[in-house]
């Protein structure tokens, strides 16, 4: 979903080859782009991979994380600039020294969260001394449907990495692990009404390279009663090593979006001193015109604005940077932020005094 948007954006302005396992997915993307060139290929297949690489100005790895720490290596390794939006659990980061020996620069966690929050909080990072960060966000189906009250605008696998993995936070300054699905608090949120929300391993990245900031936490917001169900989903087995694979298998059929069914992607990010709050409000819904969910909008737009950023010579730095590091750097936030406004997503930005 997100990759197929991806590519149909980044065709308006350059020559895309595409490829994916699914030669149905293909197929689909190439009926709404013909000029869109497509092949089928494993990219688990490192030696095919790269030879089909080999021409590439520049790569877009958009697969499910639990392949993306494998694929990146391997692209770093074809000598290629690279955005990665595929949120690998492995700690990317470590292949910085590899990217620098390649001379490549690498833009990873590029989405829409993490990625957007990373991208403000890298920014407001070098005029204030931030004394905490948080961020909630969530997709979610317009009109929610029981039991679940959800529909996955992405990969399954990586909706249950979230419900599974534990989350690390910053509290008073120490690195803090809870288990993901914990401390849930219901809120009312701008444009999306009464969610709740509940701790996921968000921040990634930001809890080494903004370990100076001593409090941030992220959380995932659903529909209330969400929570609850994932939890006793965890606590009969169902995620484990031995089922999950039957439970993703179930679940990708009761989450799946309907065409053209209506959703909504929101995203609340909080960035305070010790005078005041700063916040963004993001709310994206399905584009009926195009027929492209908000996921898919915030997610992929995020991204083909950073390959924009490395082709339009904004960055050049080599190595391996979350976008925290990114936003640090004059113009890249509102090179971002612009390019988002152009393509309908908007965020809104408020500034309050703290009592």
């Amino acid at each position: 979903m997100v990759g197929s948007t991806m590519a149909l954006d980044l065709s308006n302005d350059y020559h895309v080859h595409l490829t994916d396992y699914n030669l149905e997915n293909l197929s689909s993307v190439q009926k709404r782009n013909p000029d869109i060139t497509t092949i089928q290929l494993d990219v688990t297949d490192h030696k095919t991979l790269l030879e089909w690489l080999e021409p590439a100005d520049i790569v877009l790895i958009g697969v499910p994380g639990y392949l993306g720490y494998q694929t990146l290596m391997a692209v770093i390794g074809a000598g290629k600039n690279i955005v990665d939006i595929s949120f690998s659990p492995e700690n990317v980061l470590e292949l910085s020294p590899l990217a620098e020996k390649f001379g490549v620069s690498v833009i990873v966690d590029s989405g829409v969260a993490p990625g957007i929050p990373n991208f403000l909080l890298g920014y407001h990072n070098t005029k204030m001394e931030i004394k905490s960060f948080e961020y909630y966000v969530g997709g979610l189906p317009k009109y929610p449907e029981p039991p679940f009250n959800y529909k996955a605008p992405f990969s399954p696998i990586d909706v249950i990495e979230e419900y599974t993995r534990s989350a690390r936070m910053m509290i008073d300054g120490e690195i803090v692990i809870k288990p993901a699905l914990s401390e849930i608090e219901i809120m009312d949120i701008q444009d999306a009404g009464t969610l709740e929300a509940f701790n996921t391993d968000g921040l990634r990245s930001i809890l080494t390279t903004m370990n100076h900031i001593p409090n941030m936490k992220e959380k995932t917001l659903r529909y209330p009663g969400h929570a609850d169900i994932m939890k006793s989903y965890h606590k009969d087995g169902k995620f484990d090593s031995n089922q999950i694979e039957k439970t993703v298998a179930i679940l990708f059929d009761d989450w799946r979006l309907g065409d053209n069914e209506p959703e909504f992607t929101v995203l609340d990010v909080l960035i305070r001193d010790e005078q005041q709050t700063i916040s963004y409000h993001l709310y994206d819904e399905f584009d009926i015109e195009t027929g492209i969910t908000s996921m898919s909008r915030t997610t992929g737009y995020t991204a083909t604005a950073s390959i924009n950023l490395i082709l339009k010579g904004h960055f050049s730095d080599k190595g391996v940077f979350p976008p925290e590091l990114i936003g640090a750097k004059k113009g890249c936030m509102d090179f971002i932020l612009n390019y988002l406004a152009d393509r309908r997503v908007k965020i809104q930005k408020n500034s309050l005094r703290n009592d």
